[in-house]
């Protein structure tokens, strides 16, 4: 049992001292000058956001578009009227909040 205890401890403290492999969320939005809005999402990893939800919500906070990205990491959407934002949401720790007034052609 002697022998086995130092390689298991060695073990475990090489494995607390791995960093986590954390990927950050990243989504940008454009207006398109048309009346449409395009967002792309990903991660800082090269993940792809397929998938993830995406809500437009008005100034009070309900939403008004509620959709998800394709499989190219792409959300499309009329841009409503008056103030807005768009919530990027992949789960907890990875969402993302984007102002309308921020989104600029």
């Amino acid at each position: 049992m002697r022998k086995i205890l130092p390689p298991l401890t060695l073990l475990a403290a090489t494995l607390a001292a791995t960093p986590a492999l954390a990927h950050t969320p990243l989504c940008s939005c454009y207006d398109n000058g048309d009346g449409t809005v395009f967002c792309e999402g990903g991660f800082s990893d090269g993940s792809s956001a397929s998938g993830v939800a995406i809500r437009v919500l008005d100034a009070s906070g309900n939403a008004v578009i509620e959709g998800a990205m394709t499989e190219d990491s792409e959300f499309e959407f009329d841009k409503p009227d008056g103030e807005y934002k768009v919530v990027f949401d992949a789960g907890p720790g990875h969402e993302i909040e984007i102002d309308g007034e921020d989104i600029v052609e």
